[in-house]
């Protein structure tokens, strides 16, 4: 049986978390991210690396300062 792995929608298609094993065999570090960008008949996908501790905190800070606004536009 195949294990299921979140896929959240973007813009620009799909994102998902890298299994380790999938960075191990690709040679990227531990926690990259794949990007599935879907077209009629075929599926690109592009490895991101894994966000930076710095950019995780930015991230946070922002939906602390903006996530009623962010949640409001959501609702719209």
């Amino acid at each position: 049986m195949i294990g299921s792995t979140e896929f959240n929608k973007i813009d620009q298609g799909w994102a998902l978390p890298m299994l380790p094993e999938m960075a191990a065999a690709a040679g990227v570090a531990a926690g990259s991210i794949l990007v599935l960008h879907v077209q009629p008949g075929k599926v690109e996908v592009e490895i991101l690396p894994p966000p930076t501790e710095e950019m995780k905190q930015a991230v946070q800070e922002s939906i602390d300062k903006f996530g009623e606004a962010f949640e409001e536009m959501q609702l719209t």
